[in-house]
């Protein structure tokens, strides 16, 4: 058992992020125990929710929202695995699209690279494009 802040140093986030990860209702947020002694009214989070922010965290960075996380997780209560398929499916197809236009960027910005070190006089090209917008 650990505090908040120690949940949130397991996954690698901020109190804070804990935090608005509870007021999206992607993670639970126990009960304060009662009585006094060390332990009175400090809530305490287990193996699970740690499991769980670590789970948050590597589908944030596979590129699902928060909304498409919060789906996850009732998917996996409901074993609805076709639901699971078809958001990685569309994640992949986004994560593609992404990937076509950074190698296009990369391309492009090579070229003019190479134009640039072509012509050591007048206007820089790769400027030159970043001020037109191409």
């Amino acid at each position: 058992m650990t505090t908040i802040a120690g949940l949130a140093r397991a996954g690698g986030v901020g109190v804070e992020t804990v935090r608005y990860y509870q007021r999206r209702g992607l993670l639970e947020t126990p009960d304060k125990p009662g009585g006094g002694g060390v332990s009175g009214g400090i809530r305490r989070y287990g193996k699970t929710a740690i499991r769980r922010l670590r789970f948050i965290r590597s589908a944030q960075a596979a590129g699902f929202t928060l909304d498409q996380i919060a789906e996850l997780l009732d998917l996996d209560a409901s074993e609805d695995r076709l639901r699971v398929r078809a958001l990685a499916r569309e994640r992949i197809a986004a994560l593609d699209a992404k990937i076509a236009d950074l190698v296009a960027a990369r391309t492009a910005l090579k070229h003019l690279a190479v134009e640039c070190q072509a012509s050591p006089t007048g206007p820089c090209p790769i400027i030159a494009a970043f001020e037109r917008g191409t």
